[in-house]
């Protein structure tokens, strides 16, 4: 429990206040995995796995 006001603690961000970094950080090493992930053609192998766990599960592969 906060012993700070309701007011003060949801306050919104003035120009003077300072900016958090880690979000934006983490936000662009999201976006810099996910295209090399992409670029070495991952989500065709992800669906190729999924295709043959699916068949295997019916009994067909």
């Amino acid at each position: 429990m906060s012993l700070r006001p309701e007011r003060e603690r949801l306050a919104p961000m003035t120009p003077s206040s300072p900016i958090r970094k880690l979000p934006l950080v983490v936000l662009l090493l999201f976006a810099l995995l996910l295209m090399v992930g992409i670029s070495l053609g991952e989500p065709q192998r992800v669906l190729e796995q999924a295709k043959s766990i699916c068949l295997a599960c019916i009994g067909i592969g």
